[in-house]
């Protein structure tokens, strides 16, 4: 594990993998770097890959109050250490990345969560009510609105994974699920944003997710002037690691 210090003096840690031209993966919800290292391990037949636990996770610090501007100096100063060329952002990740602007050479994103039509509809005051649980000092309760009522989980399945040896770790990072709904904002395809990403940006999804999560991915690509949409074979909002490592080396090293 080594350490870098963002712009506001936030400690961020990171492993890294293989040889090679350096790719930096950004978490998605709920996540840390723990989450990914199949994926890095794959990818570092190709890549030195960097995996880094965004703030407020694993072992990286979370200096308060947060702002979303904060996360996306947090990649950019992972990126300055590294020397990263290349970026794969996951899920809701995906908003640090296209937000952040930086000058890699080519990004890709997987499946941002961005509600098209058919997604199921919004938790009704999601953000706020993550917010008070996190302010009464209840992570476990941010933790079972996001998993039942944004990713539509059974309550009956969260309440056994509460009796889990890993709930503990999903509420020391329950507090997260704010910035990441911050970084979304509306959860809308935030058409705009994409039309000023001057970076080559592909999009994937995985066959296995539902319909609208794959029109999210085409929508969002649709509206970038330099995008490309590819779907694979997986399982829910997942690739496999030998299918993703394939495909991002075929893009980012592609002329």
């Amino acid at each position: 594990m080594e350490k870098v210090v963002s712009k506001d003096g936030t400690e961020l840690a990171y492993d890294t993998y293989g040889s090679g031209p350096v790719l930096v993966l950004v978490a998605g919800g709920f996540t840390d770097r723990s989450r990914y290292v199949e994926d890095a391990t794959a990818l570092s037949a190709t890549f030195t890959v960097v995996n880094y636990d965004r703030r407020g996770r694993g072992d990286s610090g979370d200096t308060l109050p947060y702002a979303v501007e904060r996360e996306w100096e947090d990649l950019d100063a992972v990126r300055t250490a590294t020397g990263a060329r290349f970026a794969c952002a996951y899920s809701s990740g995906s908003m640090v990345l296209l937000q952040a602007g930086l000058p890699f050479e080519k990004q890709a994103v997987m499946e941002p969560p961005f509600r098209v039509d058919g997604a199921p509809p919004a938790p009704e005051r999601y953000l706020e009510r993550l917010q008070e649980f996190v302010a009464a000092g209840n992570p476990g309760g941010a933790a079972e609105l996001f998993m039942v009522e944004a990713v539509g989980q059974p309550k009956e399945v969260v309440d056994q994974i509460r009796q889990s040896p890993m709930w503990a770790g999903m509420e020391a990072i329950a507090h997260t699920l704010v910035y990441d709904a911050l970084q979304l904002r509306d959860s809308s395809v935030p058409v705009e944003l994409l039309a000023s990403v001057d970076v080559p940006t592909l999009g994937l999804y995985s066959n296995a997710s539902p319909e609208w999560l794959r029109r999210s991915v085409q929508e969002a690509v649709a509206a970038l002037p330099q995008g490309t949409v590819e779907g694979h074979d997986g399982t829910f909002h997942t690739l496999p690691p030998e299918t993703l490592a394939r495909v991002l080396s075929d893009y980012f090293l592609s002329a």
